[in-house]
């Protein structure tokens, strides 16, 4: 899938070697040797070894893998809270692993806020405080940070509750907090590791809604941790899934789904409703063949009876949508003498936007037989969906091949 977003974050031949060793690990890597092999001959951990991917401007990137898959350690590599060992990490033009100490302080104020799963907020300071608190420490006057940090709880639904404490909100409510004071700090790019681990599923599915419409409004560049995949597959714009601290696959979720990589990608994917992730524009056919508005009926029957349609769509020149006119219609246009297909058709009909769901669209295929029309933000016509292209998609979509191989999660932490 292409992007047409600017790249924001470049990274390029990652790699982290837990240990005083580090040169003599990268070594045995690049002579073909596994993480488990390295770390019994050398004593070294490699934590992630050769990791490339962009973060596009206004993405929501996120990076997903079991506990020991390197993710943890590849955000805390982003703003060089963990040195890495090799590599670039390139911001606006800027290598974060090359940056002086002062540059990179400066680096990080300017670029990077983050949200963690402990909520890590100040039980003594009450939740306009704490929102404060990144403005202060910069050093910003207190009427401005003030007005910032009423103006980020807004944003996240908090305001009227700027004098409470962090002991009197919920952990949805305290989770907010961390967000406001995150977006309070105007960072550039939002880092979110776990940021919703510690909620119960239910404020969890409510949060997760929460970051997408701000994300929907704001086009924050976000890099969002997790471990679990249904909240990989419903926040990101894109995935990038981790093994043993390297890359299996970066992709859309409904790439991740129609197209995984690998055995150890299937297994990832057994089980997921993937008619709630994969989308219209999955499962769209080009449209055969339309009318123009200013066209008749005896064109309209024509190009049906070519095609072998029951139905046509009606578009103005400039392909947005007008309308449907039947067969049956068209021939009573005829009839009647009517000129312009416009005077025989009809609204009663479907149009979903490419990102729709597939299983909304079962319920529109029992109000009426017409294929369902997929349009752009300006009801230009893209394709149409068909019943049978929808069952066809999800089939597909359940072919996952059997594999013999064990699915196995590395011991420890990251």
């Amino acid at each position: 899938m292409s992007d047409n977003r600017n790249v924001k974050i470049r990274v390029r031949n990652l790699s982290k070697v837990f240990g005083n060793q580090p040169k003599k690990a990268l070594e045995l890597r690049d002579q073909g040797l596994k993480r488990p092999e390295i770390l019994d001959k050398t004593g070294q951990t490699l934590g992630l070894s050769n990791i490339n991917f962009d973060v596009h401007e206004g993405e929501l990137l996120v990076i997903m893998g079991l506990s020991g898959s390197g993710k943890s350690t590849l955000i805390r590599c982003l703003n060089r809270l963990i040195e890495p060992s090799e590599g670039e990490i390139v911001i606006d033009g800027e290598n974060i692993p090359e940056l002086s100490e002062k540059a990179l302080l400066e680096c990080r104020r300017r670029h990077f806020s983050m949200v963690f799963q402990n909520f890590a907020l100040f039980p003594h300071r009450t939740v306009q405080q704490n929102t404060e608190f990144g403005l202060e420490v910069r050093g910003i006057d207190k009427v401005e940070r003030e007005r910032v940090a009423r103006e980020s709880l807004k944003q996240v639904g908090l305001d009227g509750w700027e004098d409470a404490y962090p002991n009197q909100l919920s952990g949805g409510m305290q989770q907010r907090v961390g967000l406001a004071r995150a977006l309070a700090n105007d960072a550039s790019v939002l880092l979110m590791d776990e940021a919703f681990s510690a909620l119960d599923p239910l404020i969890r599915g409510d949060m997760q809604q929460e970051l997408l419409a701000l994300q929907h409004k704001m086009q924050k560049t976000t890099v969002f941790i997790t471990h679990d995949l249904d909240e990989a597959l419903t926040i990101g714009d894109r995935i990038v899934l981790l093994k043993d601290g390297e890359v299996v696959q970066i992709g859309t979720p409904e790439e991740i789904l129609t197209k995984p990589a690998d055995d150890y990608v299937r297994r990832f994917i057994e089980g997921v409703d993937k008619s709630r992730i994969l989308t219209a524009e999955s499962a769209m056919r080009k449209v055969r063949s339309t009318v123009r508005d200013s066209d008749g009926p005896r064109t309209a029957l024509r190009k049906m009876r070519e095609h072998s349609l029951d139905s046509i769509y009606i578009t103005d020149r400039d392909r947005h949508l007008i309308g449907l006119i039947e067969a049956e219609a068209a021939s009573q246009a005829l009839e009647q003498g009517k000129d312009k297909v416009t005077d025989a058709m009809t609204l009663d009909f479907r149009s979903v936007g490419p990102a729709e769901p597939l299983h909304n669209l079962f319920a529109m295929f029992h109000d009426n037989s017409f294929p369902i029309a997929v349009v752009d933000d300006s009801k230009r016509l893209l394709g149409v969906v068909v019943k049978g292209a929808v069952l066809d998609e999800l089939a597909q979509a359940a072919e996952t091949p059997q594999t013999t191989e064990e699915a196995t999660v590395p011991a420890g932490d990251e």
